[in-house]
């Protein structure tokens, strides 16, 4: 491999010959050689509209001139349409800070663009990163990223697995079956019932996730170092954030304190908290499928799932339901997401937090395996969901909860006698009714509506 020598404030280092970052990020590379997780490229993209959006408002400020601001914000372009991806190489185990990593988007931007203009123009700390600071640029980063990233990925996954259990309910809304709580028998409900109730679990998920994001869209940038705004011409803030605004379609704003800005973390891990309240949603939703699809001879059985894949390398024939599996596990993975984000946002000492890194990891962590996740689920499972109408029936007719019908009739402790025993004698609830004379087969047949039961307020 040929290297070229860079050189920073601590001396000289050798870099690779074909790659465009410089001597802070080399120095980076062989310091933390720590794990396989590398900065996501969505804070690295994140990283590049801040440069791109600082570069305009240095400009407008009259802090740069105008062919050095062109020059970044065209590497900027180069970056984010992902044909230099390859020259951010670093780990997420670093500085806490992430300095080493807005100095790679630095050195990438400023070698880049020396490349294109044939002379060293550009300096990385001078131009690049002018007005800014790692303790600013990256919290603003951190807050780009994340919004774009429930934009773009988990709100279209959670829709569309919310849409096909919204038509699943539609479609069994007349199935009735019996319903479960305390994992014992309880009074009916109808299929869709059951399944609309998944939906709306992902909706009410999604819309507080939602509200959440609008508690990051205050952001950083201006603060520079510790919250003064040292070296930041007045009005870089409001201008960075308005082009913010503008590059990534979303409204972004300057903090209303710098100081807080820099080193609370709470916001991003209230966004989180909305991510671990869906995850617990899914786990709910993926164990509910399988149990009421497990057997199929000798469990529940009332709904048949995809067959997908063969489930034992021992047992011929077995089929599990291996994506209600990957589901829970990624969700038990996003709860931990949640823990190790907390106790890092709890961390910011005086006017830094210096845990960034690892938040960003987890939380980009969370968004892609929940959006994958919704859908794999979706595609491979949830769409082929499919009632067993036998099974359903025969257990809806054998359970003794209906005998909550007769309540408003008979009385509680009455009600209670038929249904234990109707369960010692094995034998039907009228069957034990008309035993214990309480009532006839008539009046039986009068009062015992599951229609009604199903739907108490509706004329069906």
């Amino acid at each position: 491999m040929d290297y070229r020598t860079e050189k920073d404030t601590m001396g000289e280092i050798k870099v690779p010959a074909d790659k465009y970052w410089g001597a802070q990020t080399q120095r980076c590379k062989e310091n933390f050689k720590i794990g396989t997780e590398k900065m996501p490229l969505e804070s690295i993209y994140a990283l590049t509209v801040l440069k791109k959006a600082a570069a305009k408002a240095n400009c407008t400020l009259g802090t740069l001139s105008k062919e050095k601001a062109e020059l970044i914000m065209k590497v900027c372009d180069e970056i984010l349409e992902g044909k230099l991806d390859e020259h951010f190489p670093l780990a997420v185990w670093q500085t806490g800070s992430a300095t080493q990593s807005n100095m790679n988007v630095n050195e990438v931007i400023a070698n880049r663009g020396n490349d294109i203009c044939g002379e060293k123009m550009l300096h990385p700390n001078d131009d690049v990163n002018k007005s800014q600071s790692s303790n600013d640029t990256f919290p603003t980063a951190l807050h780009i990223t994340a919004i774009i990233a429930v934009k773009n990925m988990l709100l279209p996954a959670a829709d569309k697995l919310a849409s096909t259990f919204e038509a699943l309910a539609e479609k069994y809304k007349d199935i009735l079956k019996v319903g479960r709580t305390h994992l014992q028998d309880a009074t009916p409900l109808s299929l869709g019932q059951e399944i609309g109730a998944w939906a709306d679990m992902i909706r009410t998920d999604t819309e507080n996730i939602i509200a959440a994001l609008d508690f990051i869209r205050p952001i950083a940038i201006g603060a520079t170092a510790v919250g003064t705004g040292l070296n930041a011409p007045k009005g870089f803030d409001e201008k960075a954030a308005e082009y913010i605004s503008e590059y990534t379609g979303e409204k972004f704003i300057p903090a209303r304190n710098k100081f807080q800005a820099l080193t609370s973390k709470a916001p991003i891990t209230f966004v989180h908290a909305g991510l671990k309240a869906l995850a617990c949603d899914l786990l709910k939703i993926a164990n509910d499928v399988r149990f009421l699809a497990c057997g199929p001879r000798s469990g529940i059985g009332e709904i048949k799932i995809p067959e997908n894949e063969p489930g034992s390398s021992i047992m011929p024939g077995k089929v599990n339901p291996t994506q209600c599996e990957a589901l829970s596990m990624l969700s038990v993975q996003v709860m931990a997401n949640d823990t190790a984000i907390s106790f890092g946002a709890s961390q910011g000492n005086f006017q830094l937090n210096v845990y960034m890194p690892l938040i960003i990891h987890n939380f980009m962590q969370s968004v892609r395996l929940l959006s994958d996740g919704m859908i794999s689920f979706n595609d491979n499972c949830a769409v082929g969901i499919e009632p067993d109408l036998e099974v359903i029936n025969r257990n809806l007719e054998n359970s003794l909860m209906l005998v909550t019908a007769l309540n408003p009739v008979i009385g509680y402790e009455n009600s209670a006698k038929i249904a234990k025993t109707a369960h010692a004698d094995g034998t039907t609830l009228k069957e034990a009714a008309v035993k214990l004379g309480i009532l006839t087969e008539e009046q039986f047949d009068k009062n015992m509506d599951i229609q009604k039961m199903v739907y108490p307020h509706e004329e069906r």
